[in-house]
């Protein structure tokens, strides 16, 4: 088996085949990537965490500054490790880093593998419960940073994982998180992109699901000029069960877009995936969706919906799910909505009395909070909350003041 040293070289020397992707690329059609390209990055020299960083972040096992560890808290439970990926050894990484994510073809993830500093290895070999906070900082101007994590739940552990990444500056994060989630195992988890409204982002999500794992993601986008989100899970073990949830609010000219893929590969499993878009001003939003059912895959379920609401004229989002099916005996369906407020709803709430920006916020703030309420924990789903508040203009005024 190669080793993690081994698969830094070759990818290194994979990047400089591929080159950044282009528009001409299917993958990237509506993605132009040349505002990262034109900027000459430099890696940032490592500090730790101020006070304040670690003030804010209380609850946060690890906490990253341009990809280097800034601060670590202890997490004394039996079974569970975490370390940064710098302190790890050749043994514990060598049967996971860049196993799943495709540095082969995707160049972003091929730049990742080889220039990763650092990241989080957690690794979860008892059947514990336990939550894992992990917060990645950007600052400066033209510093990028590319974190890898590698997280293993094993047999019958239940994992939560929480990703936040923010920043100041004009930064780029080229983040890849690799999830394993053994058999039994249940995984929940989160990420949160709250970055600097002039930084970009790139991030890959890959994940393998063993015999009746169950895999919940939660990805929001509220900051960034350009935000990528890559998410691929493979339900490689029968029985397994996958959740993936998505929001993004963006306003002004930002760009996110974002691709999944879900592969059910072994029979009885099941999937349920739900993206949801709001966009304003001049925002552009892509959400491209596949669902592939393999020929030995019977008795899947998979369901994926995606919907989107523009809150200007000049507002563009482009929706594709799409499913591939090779078995005949599944139950598989999708569905896509692209619209603005109903007037039905919006006259209904004015006739009882309230203003008519008010009505529209509460419209905006349900049509959002679906995605939210649906998350488990309860600090992540006020963190959410205080984030989308502070992203829309006008929205709830007063609930904006008490989010401050």
């Amino acid at each position: 088996m190669k080793t993690a040293i081994d698969i830094r070289e070759e990818a290194a020397e994979r990047f400089a085949a591929l080159g950044y992707p282009t528009t001409r690329q299917e993958e990237w059609k509506y993605t132009n990537v040349a505002p990262i390209v034109r900027v000459a990055w430099s890696a940032a020299r490592p500090r730790a965490a101020s006070a304040a960083e670690t003030a804010a972040a209380p609850h946060t096992d690890l906490i990253f500054v341009n990809g280097h560890l800034a601060h670590r808290s202890e997490h004394k439970i039996p079974g569970l490790r975490i370390v940064p990926i710098s302190e790890a050894t050749e043994r514990e990484l060598e049967p996971y880093y860049g196993r799943l994510a495709d540095w082969q073809r995707n160049p972003f993830v091929a730049l990742n593998v080889s220039k990763s500093e650092d990241g989080a290895l957690i690794i979860c070999d008892a059947p514990v419960e336990a939550c894992v906070r992990l917060l990645f900082i950007g600052e400066g101007d033209a510093v990028w940073s590319h974190p890898h994590n590698v997280i293993v739940a094993g047999r019958a552990s239940q994992l939560t994982i929480v990703e936040t990444y923010m920043g100041r500056g004009k930064y780029f994060t080229n983040a890849v998180t690799e999830v394993f989630a053994g058999d039994g195992s249940v995984v929940d988890h989160y990420k949160v992109g709250c970055e600097s409204r002039d930084a970009y982002h790139v991030g890959m999500l890959q994940v393998r699901q063993d015999r009746s794992s169950s895999v919940t993601s939660h990805n929001v986008s509220f900051g960034g000029a350009l935000v990528r989100n890559d998410i691929g899970v493979a339900l490689t073990g029968e029985g397994a069960s996958l959740t993936l949830d998505g929001l993004f609010v963006v306003t002004g000219n930002q760009h996110v877009d974002t691709h999944t893929l879900i592969d059910h590969v072994s029979p009885h499993c099941e999937s349920h995936e739900l993206y949801k878009g709001v966009l304003d001003e001049s925002a552009r939003g892509i959400f491209d969706g596949r669902i592939i059912v393999r020929p030995n895959a019977q008795k899947t379920i998979s369901r994926q919906e995606n919907r989107n609401l523009l809150l200007s004229e000049t507002a563009i989002v482009d929706s594709k799910p799409t499913l591939e099916i090779h078995n005949d005996d599944v139950k598989c369906n999708h569905g896509s909505t692209i619209g603005q407020l109903e007037e039905e709803p919006l006259f209904y709430l004015r006739s009882r009395g309230i203003g008519e920006e008010d009505a529209r916020n509460l419209l905006v703030y349900a049509f959002a909070s679906e995605i939210v309420d649906r998350m488990k924990v309860e600090r992540i789903r006020e963190d959410v909350r205080r984030a989308m508040f502070a992203q829309l203009p006008g929205l709830l005024p007063e609930r904006r003041e008490r989010a401050r």
